[in-house]
């Protein structure tokens, strides 16, 4: 081994040392810093009211896309946010669109289908994609723990297939669906796409071609060298994750749960359909992020699988910049047309 190598595995393991000691000594307050309070009972006070958009379904506003919100279970709380095209809304029956399912993020336990942060970016990817997007408000943890939140985005695939509102009848080509998810959404579509491959012919006419997973949140008990390098990030620090996996994770289970960590036991026998489907994959990450070391092992274990994968990943940036960024939007954007 050179000098320069043997130099480089010293500040490595000093700068995990380093970065162990600064969590250990860390005295932030994760509920704190998400401004929530874990009750009694077990739910949730969430104090910090995230801004909410409304939908937007008169076709006589300037919008680029159309929205508007149906309910699919009314027992359990769920419902979509629909969004069309503005300019396809008088496309002749044979001008059908690619289908969009799309999970929001929020570490399984914030944020909603109705959040601006969300559906700022549904409208432009309908827009900017010309596709018909279905943004499914699924339960959140810690009172739906995991696999909830999956169950109801399966369930939100039932539901468009039987659907007979007409944005969906009259504009989906069925044969034509991705399913996208950002952060803990890209986690539910990956799992989602698990279920949704094992049981193709329950979903037909839906057909699944592919799933687009921007920074999904994935973990491990084992830190990563980049969670590690990252420990204390402004925007995603080790405590919070930590708080979320606990929070959302079924009773009693750890990281290395099959829900957090896709790798484990050499990954899902699902993934060998996914592979016989044809489906294609894209996954979605910054360097700047603490969680781009799991979503790279992601695509290595889709690669191992011979799963048709596509790993996009770029110099800095942060975690959640594909959402807030208009330029790194666009990335995705340009991935789902090529995909189209």
């Amino acid at each position: 081994m050179s000098l320069h190598s043997v130099l480089t595995t010293l500040l490595s393991l000093y700068l995990i040392h380093a970065s162990i000691v600064e969590l250990a000594n860390s005295s932030m307050d994760p509920y704190k810093a998400l401004n929530i309070i874990l009750n009694p009972n077990g739910t949730l006070t969430r104090l910090n009211p995230i801004p909410q958009s409304p939908p937007s379904p008169d076709p006589t506003l300037p919008t680029p896309a159309l929205s508007k919100d149906l309910t699919i279970n009314q027992s359990k709380h769920t419902w979509a946010r629909i969004y069309l095209p503005h300019n396809a809304l008088h496309n002749s029956p044979n001008s059908k669109l690619p289908l969009i399912v799309f999970y929001h993020g929020g570490g399984f336990i914030l944020y909603s289908a109705a959040s601006t942060y969300f559906h700022d970016f549904c409208v432009s990817l309908a827009n900017n994609t010309r596709s018909v997007v279905v943004s499914v408000e699924y339960r959140l943890a810690p009172e739906h723990r995991l696999p909830a939140a999956f169950e109801d985005s399966v369930e939100a695939l039932h539901w468009i297939k039987t659907s007979n509102d007409p944005w969906l009848t009259r504009h989906v080509d069925y044969s034509r669906c991705y399913l996208m998810g950002e952060s803990a959404g890209g986690n539910i579509a990956y799992n989602a796409g698990l279920r949704a491959a094992a049981e193709v012919h329950q979903i037909k006419p839906l057909q699944i071609r592919g799933l687009v997973l921007i920074q999904p949140f994935f973990g491990g008990t084992k830190r990563t060298p980049s969670e590690l390098r990252l420990a204390e990030d402004k925007t995603l620090p080790l405590p919070i994750t930590d708080l979320m996996w606990n929070l959302s994770l079924p009773v009693g289970v750890d990281r290395d749960y099959e829900y957090s960590n896709p790798t484990v036991k050499g990954g899902a026998k699902a993934l060998d359909q996914i592979r016989l489907l044809g489906w294609r994959c894209a996954v979605f990450g910054v360097e700047g992020d603490p969680l781009v070391d799991r979503e790279r092992e992601l695509v290595k274990l889709l690669e191992h699988k011979s799963v048709h994968v596509v790993g996009q990943f770029y110099e800095g940036g942060r975690h959640g910049i594909f959402i807030g960024d208009p330029s790194m939007s666009q990335k995705v954007f340009d991935l789902v047309k090529s995909f189209h």
